[in-house]
């Protein structure tokens, strides 16, 4: 194996295993921070020993077993370490650091603890988020800032302030309580969407799906609805997920490209994760009448999933829904979707007048899908010259190279 293979399969498992590394060297040594520099320091050891000794036959567990060594070693060299070893009645070792038993409200999950820590109040909304997103979904810069639509610059700076605020405040590695862990709710569920969404649709790169990241956000999103059955955006989350998560095996064809919606095999949706939403769903109603963006958006996906082709889709009710999302949730975004849904439930004319609204929308300046969305609209009334320029558009602005490599297809055909 070639230094560069070493190094481009290191990169691969270091971005898929790095928030498990952070969480379980957080737990030791209980600062956010310190951990994320132990796991980088686990990296840099793997690109000096693997080109010589090989990638070893478990990489991950390799990472965060070095990692784990560093980590220890750094608490014993702390000058509070003697008194609290002798508080604590036991010998240091790597068995001392797993998780404690739980208690009937505890977070028994590192990954988990490490997004309610992250999503700390003394953090503004934005940068719990764009931080959080770093260390537990090992997404760049330019990837967080292309999830909330803005300047890379803009990310930097609230990820390099969020965590000299943890560090200055004090910040440990923590499972938060009562009025506490409501109060980060919110942070933490929005984090947890965005992950999935990264995974679901990949801002940058060969690949249009990150399933690795999908997996984690699913998995995150089940444990929160376990420990919090009462909260109806908790389980309104985990429905949205659920059923999204269905349609990943139709998204993409044997060659890697995507497969719209429309053309998707709908027997290859998966199932058992549809009825899991479904559940989730019916929770949601049960706690508080899924009213919340992310039960809304749940019953959206549902609309979807019970037609069994596209063309039996209830577009009018998912219209309905997305004006009731906008009221709650306003977004360009949001709007845009439901333009979509108002083209197909009443035409592509009133689908193209309220995408024209949404042209001076600032957040959606450099948004692919809004002259993506625009070109389809053209191309169904029959304005192709129109409609090649938006695909064209759509295409410069992704950074997806299988999403460009559709645009541009899509373009050529209108072309045609």
């Amino acid at each position: 194996m070639t230094a560069q293979t070493v190094e481009e399969t290191l990169d691969t498992v270091f971005r898929m295993e790095s928030a498990r590394i952070i969480a379980t060297v957080a737990r030791i040594v209980r600062d956010v921070g310190i951990a994320e520099e132990i796991a980088q320091d686990a990296l840099v050891a793997a690109l000096e020993q693997w080109p010589r000794a090989g990638v070893p036959d478990r990489p991950g567990a390799w990472l965060t077993a070095t990692a784990k060594h560093r980590a220890v070693d750094l608490v014993r060299r702390r000058e509070t370490y003697a008194r609290k070893l002798a508080e604590a009645g036991r010998e240091l070792t790597e068995e001392a650091y797993d998780p404690e038993p739980s208690g009937p409200g505890d977070i028994d999950d590192d990954l988990l603890r490490l997004v309610f820590t992250t999503c700390h109040p003394v953090l503004s909304a934005d940068a719990r988020t764009a931080l959080t997103l770093r260390l537990l979904g090992g997404l760049r810069t330019d990837e967080i800032a292309r999830a909330f639509l803005v300047p890379e610059a803009t990310v930097a700076a609230r990820v390099t302030r969020a965590k000299r605020t943890l560090a200055r405040s004090g910040v440990t590695f923590e499972v938060p309580y009562g009025e506490d862990r409501a109060a980060r709710l919110g942070s933490v569920l929005e984090v947890i969407y965005l992950i999935f969404n990264e995974g679901y649709a990949a801002t940058a790169g060969d690949d249009l799906l990150r399933p690795a990241l999908c997996e984690d956000a699913l998995r995150l999103a089940r444990v929160l609805a376990a420990l919090m059955p009462r909260e109806g955006e908790v389980h309104g989350l985990a429905a949205l997920l659920e059923i999204q998560a269905s349609r990943t095996a139709a998204r993409t064809g044997p060659d890697g490209q995507p497969v719209l919606l429309a053309d998707q095999d709908r027997r290859r949706w998966d199932r058992l994760l549809i009825r899991r939403g479904y559940a989730a769903l019916g929770r949601a109603v049960e706690a508080d009448g899924a009213t919340g963006p992310y039960a809304l958006q749940a019953a959206i996906a549902a609309c979807h999933a019970r037609a069994t082709r596209y063309e039996e889709t209830d577009w009018a009710t998912i219209a309905a829904l997305y004006r009731r999302l906008a009221a709650v949730a306003p977004s360009p975004v949001v709007e845009l979707n439901r333009a979509v849904a108002v083209s197909m439930a009443e035409g592509p004319e009133a689908g193209l007048a309220l995408v024209d609204a949404l042209a001076a929308a600032p957040a959606l300046d450099r948004y692919h899908l809004l002259p993506s969305v625009r070109g389809d609209l053209l191309a169904r009334l029959g304005r192709q010259a129109e409609a090649r320029a938006e695909f064209a558009r759509a295409a410069e602005l992704t950074r997806n190279e299988r999403e460009r490599a559709l645009l541009l297809k899509r373009a050529a055909g209108a072309a045609g």
